[in-house]
């Protein structure tokens, strides 16, 4: 999410120039991408010491839902196994002649590609994934946005883990996160989208709560049955929680995490939950996604970690294809701008499936 960073001037900008001019910036803004994503690809990693670069190894994560020490007795129905995958925007395919295949690792260790973060954890009866995309236009201001990000995973995690949540009630787990940011010590700064997906085990119900244009798909025998809603201001500004500096406490978008659209469904077994932030979604179509996922062999950890660095793999490559009519590329079009190629983003993919085991 590299231009979402929106102030009041953008809306004045819509209203007063007519669709002619705003094409033409558009695509000023679309050749000056491309020039940026030649120079970023003619760097090297230690080119971006200011600016967070995650090596293109996907991170695996092991099953979220270990039993809890009542399990002997435990009623719940059901439980996931996940494992994630992604890439940092600035780990393009042009500076990479070779596929490294995915490692045995069993925790993500920065927990962050690119400005993306997210987190996979569980309490007794409830396993909850989170993602979240950091507005990357904040680092033209001197603000680093994986921060924003991590810290408002961070503290969601916490939540969690220490039990101060109702798995029926993601939204108030988002709020309750980003109120710890607001109460830091540590002064910060940024924006950031955000999903949380919760699994009630005891109930074999998904809570779900997307703010912005990270989203989830659940797949049921090959099918779309449940997906989250795209929440957007206009084109590509989505709904995002912020802490703005004083300075721009007044022009920047900053929704609340009530505004989150939230949904409950109830799962079967075997049922594929895709947990994901835009750059998936921007680069890949649902039938793209849908075909991969149809080749998961069981709901065993190392066929799952194979399957999602498939995806997220295969989902970079499109986004730094110029020929390619992208979703992005489509949705733009629609909106009066004639775009062509993928969109070059950071991507996080956490992949899980409902097991009984």
């Amino acid at each position: 999410m590299t231009e979402k960073l929106t102030f009041r001037l953008c809306k004045l900008l819509t209203s007063w120039h007519p669709p002619e001019v705003l094409t033409r910036m558009f695509s000023v803004m679309t050749y000056g991408r491309y020039a940026a994503r030649a120079v970023a690809n003619s760097l090297s990693p230690e080119h971006f010491n200011g600016i967070p670069f995650v090596p293109r190894d996907p991170r695996g994560i092991q099953s979220s839902s270990r039993s809890s020490p009542n399990s002997a007795t435990s009623t719940h129905l059901c439980r996931l196994v996940s494992a994630v995958s992604g890439f940092s925007k600035f780990d393009s395919p042009i500076r990479r002649t070779s596929r490294i295949p995915p490692r045995a690792v069993s925790l993500l260790d920065k927990r962050l590609y690119g400005d993306d973060a997210c987190f996979v954890t569980y309490y007794k009866a409830a396993d909850v994934l989170g993602v979240a995309d950091g507005v990357g236009g904040w680092r033209a201001y001197g603000i680093d946005p994986s921060q924003f990000s991590k810290k408002l995973m961070d503290a969601c995690e916490m939540m969690v883990k220490t039990g101060r949540f109702v798995p029926s009630q993601p939204s108030d787990l988002l709020a309750s996160g980003y109120n710890e940011l607001l109460q830091d010590k540590v002064p910060l700064a940024g924006s950031s989208t955000a999903c949380l997906v919760v699994l009630d085990r005891s109930k074999q119900t998904l809570h779900t709560a997307n703010l912005g244009d990270s989203g989830f798909m659940v797949v049921r025998k090959g099918e779309v049955v449940h997906r989250s809603t795209e929440q957007q201001h206009f084109f590509n500004t989505p709904f995002q929680l912020s802490v703005p500096p004083a300075e721009h406490r007044e022009e920047v978008l900053n929704d609340a995490a009530e505004d989150a659209d939230t949904t409950s469904f109830d799962l079967e077994l075997g049922d594929i939950i895709l947990t994901a932030t835009d750059g998936l979604f921007d680069n890949m179509p649902d039938h793209a996604i849908l075909k991969e996922l149809s080749r998961l062999k069981d709901n065993q950890y190392e066929s799952i970690k194979q399957t999602v660095w498939n995806i997220a793999e295969q989902a970079r490559d499109l986004s730094y294809d110029p020929d390619y009519l992208s979703p992005f590329a489509k949705q733009a079009r629609k909106n009066g701008y004639h775009v062509t190629g993928g969109k070059p983003d950071d991507i996080t993919i956490l992949l899980s499936i409902v097991t009984g085991d």
